[in-house]
C-alpha cells in the first residue's frame, strides 16, 4: 500500500511538473540565445522537455534522501504515529 501511494505521489508530481512547462520555462541564457533565431517549434519543445526529464533524477535523490533521513529519525525519537 505504501508502495503504491509514493509511486502515485511521483507521478502526480511528474505529472505537475509536465503542465508547468511552457516555452520560455527552463531554459538558461545561453540556450535560450542560440534558440533566439530558430523558428523551430518542435525543437524548442524537445528541448524544455529534455530540460525537465534531465531534473528529475536530481529531485528524485533529493526526496529520497529526505525520506529515509524523515523515516530514521522517526524511529530513534520513540514517536510512531
Amino acid at each position: 500500500m505504501r508502495v503504491l501511494r509514493l509511486s502515485l505521489l511521483v507521478a502526480m508530481f511528474g505529472f505537475m511538473l509536465l503542465l508547468a512547462a511552457s516555452e520560455g520555462f527552463a531554459q538558461c541564457s545561453m540556450c535560450r540565445a542560440s534558440l533566439a533565431g530558430s523558428n523551430n517549434a518542435v525543437f524548442i519543445r524537445n528541448l524544455n522537455l529534455g530540460v525537465l526529464v534531465l531534473l528529475i533524477p536530481p529531485v528524485t535523490i533529493f526526496c529520497s534522501i529526505f525520506i529515509i533521513l524523515k523515516r530514521h529519525k522517526g524511529e530513534g525519537t520513540g514517536d510512531d504515529a
